[in-house]
């Protein structure tokens, strides 16, 4: 039974299909009352954060999982706009990738990212980790209300 006092809004910035499909799947079987919203590529994640174009009624996300490789507008420029950005550098933003490079843990790190993890490629272990983010962003931290705070600055 899913815990309807809270609600999280989650976005998933990813471009691999399947990736999506089994996060997305994931989150749904999650104990705690959640809404992921998909942005495939950097430069729609940027249009759903700034609620541009088709996207001007959405809710900010509690919660980032944003990979670094994708198309149009790279990770890493995506992670450097929300945390300069005096609206959305509240939100944790959740670095879920393939890379290993240590130069991509330390950029994303000064670009204030809340955690980095490397993609594992076998299934079990991929499952793992995203049950792991699960249990920690959703049911042990306490998130900012992002979408809250953005009215009392209004």
């Amino acid at each position: 039974m899913k815990n309807t006092k809270l609600s999280v809004e989650i976005m998933l910035v990813e471009d691999n299909p399947g990736d999506i499909r089994l996060i997305t799947e994931l989150f749904k079987e999650s104990d705690i009352e959640n809404q992921v919203n998909v942005a495939c590529d950097g430069e729609q994640a940027l249009m759903m954060l700034h609620k541009e174009g088709k996207f001007t009624t959405m809710r900010l996300p509690d919660l980032i999982l944003l990979d670094l490789n994708l198309p149009k507008i790279n990770g890493k420029e995506v992670l450097r706009q929300i945390k300069t950005d005096n609206r959305l550098m509240y939100i944790p933003v959740i670095i879920l990738t393939t890379s290993q490079e240590e130069k991509d843990i330390i950029e994303t790190y000064n670009y204030c990212a809340n955690s980095f993890i490397t993609k594992p490629v076998d299934l079990d272990s991929f499952i793992k980790i995203i049950k792991s983010i699960q249990e920690f962003w959703l049911n042990i931290v306490k998130l900012p209300k992002v979408n809250q705070m953005e009215n009392l600055m209004m």
